[in-house]
């Protein structure tokens, strides 16, 4: 019995767990158990960014309508700063941060605070509205942490995310989730981007909140997957539905901020298209819905060049299945202007390739500005050039003459910059010429048939 007790302490100790020893996981799977290396590796590169611009503000909502401003005086415009919080990405040593374009908007002042607490001054080198993307170079910065890029192409749903940024700016934050979907379409880009579906986006769980615009969404090999744009939610908070804009996207933007464009040029596919869907595909003879469908090609799309047709089935871009127009414009997008495009498409029931020469969209003459001898004196006009039309997202077949400026007397006839002036008193107009002539014949009454946000519309004028 005494030899019993004398053993017990000594199988305790023997029994009692070792303490392991800290160590560096030193694989994927070792790296699942902690994201610790990951962001350590990672949050130095991600930084919170302080937009400060100052705007005119009004307090009669008719100071700036152009009918009104003619008879009353409304005083000057009282200055007004407005601050924004968000934050961005080092994508390279020498100071180039990417970040979201509401971020930055018409931005007076940028300043840049690293995750150390060094601060820069930052100067928008390319903004996109409708990709929600700008590039800040940093001013004197050189050395820095910069995070590299992932293949978007190689996410699957189900792998694991951090969402690093500087959420209701409280400081560096990291939340972790999944990727919850790919290939998500919607309207791209944030605060003044325009009302035309040209998102393609990642979506997420990890918890993303205001302040955490265009911050990182990382994988778990420390690498930027996507830049974290916009979240879907009722209270201004996270509901676990957040976007992110691939990091090949992000490449493509990176590398025209970097040859010296000051804004991103898109290649321009100068068709128009639409899903094929279950009772599309029926018609179409198709053994099952995918892909989209042909519906227009301008005369000068780099597609008619390569010899597709209206009716044609586009299904694939290189590798990639093709669902949707989002889709279509993303995968040409991230190929760049001049690249090259192997397009897949099913035509009278069989599959080819075509490869396309992509190429920026056309543009046309210089703006024309009305002169005294017009009724509408004032008003600048440009031709409806492809990039025009791409741009607005208009209908292939669109003629007309867009208006870029109104002064003077061109004032008080209603039109607005981005209007798309059709006819005159029922003469089409294919230019701005025509509106010269058509405005200069002595009449004293006009009825105007224009476009506005893709709606139509008509303004009767009459002269005195």
């Amino acid at each position: 019995m005494r030899q019993s007790l004398f053993a017990l302490p000594l199988l305790l100790a023997l029994a009692a767990p070792l303490r392991a020893e800290p160590q560096v996981p030193g694989s994927t799977a070792e790296v699942a158990l902690s994201f610790a290396p990951v962001v350590r590796a990672a949050a130095p590169t991600v930084v919170s960014i302080y937009a400060r611009r100052i705007v005119a503000e009004r307090a009669n909502p008719f100071a700036d309508d152009p009918f009104f401003s003619q008879f009353f005086d409304f005083g000057p415009a009282t200055p007004r700063i407005q601050n924004a919080l968000g934050s961005g990405v080092i994508l390279r040593a020498d100071g180039i941060v990417v970040t979201n374009y509401h971020v930055v908007a018409e931005a007076d002042d940028i300043r840049v605070v690293l995750a150390d607490a060094r601060e820069f001054a930052g100067e928008v080198i390319l903004a996109d509205a409708g990709l929600d993307l700008a590039v800040i170079r940093l001013d004197g910065a050189a050395g820095l942490p910069a995070l590299p890029l992932a293949d978007a192409d190689g996410a699957e749903v189900g792998d694991l995310v951090l969402a690093i940024g500087n959420p209701f700016g409280v400081g560096q934050t990291v939340t972790s989730g999944i990727v919850s979907a790919l290939a998500r379409a919607g309207r791209g880009g944030g605060r003044g981007a325009p009302d035309r579906p040209q998102g393609y986006f990642i979506q997420t769980d990890a918890a993303i909140n205001p302040g955490n615009s265009g911050g990182a969404l990382v994988d778990t090999e420390g690498r930027l997957l996507g830049i974290n744009t916009m979240i879907v939610t009722r209270s201004g908070g996270s509901n676990g539905i957040g976007f992110a804009i691939p990091a090949n996207m992000v490449g493509q933007v990176v590398a025209q901020a970097e040859a010296g464009s000051s804004r991103f040029i898109r290649p321009w596919a100068g068709i128009d298209v639409q899903p094929v869907d279950a009772d599309l595909a029926e018609a179409l003879g198709l053994a099952a819905p995918g892909g989209v469908l042909v519906r227009d090609l301008h005369p000068e799309s780099p597609f008619a060049a390569a010899g597709f047709r209206t009716g044609d089935v586009i299904t694939a871009i290189g590798s990639h299945a093709v669902k949707g127009a989002a889709e279509l414009d993303y995968r040409l997008a991230v190929l760049g202007p001049d690249g090259t495009a192997d397009v897949t498409f099913r035509r009278d029931g069989a599959e080819a390739t075509a490869t396309v020469q992509l190429a920026p969209a056309p543009a046309a003459a210089a703006p024309l500005t009305l002169g005294p001898g017009s009724a509408f004196a004032g008003l600048t006009l440009a031709p409806l050039d492809p990039a025009l039309v791409d741009r607005l997202g208009l209908p292939l077949s669109t003629t007309g003459a867009v208006v870029t400026a109104v002064a003077g007397p061109a004032r008080a006839t209603g039109l607005r910059p981005g209007d798309v002036v059709t006819a005159i008193n029922g003469t089409a107009v294919e230019g701005p010429p025509d509106v010269d002539r058509l405005t200069s014949d002595g009449r004293r009454s006009w009825a105007v048939e224009f476009l506005r946000n893709g709606q139509r519309g008509i303004l009767r004028l009459s002269g005195g």
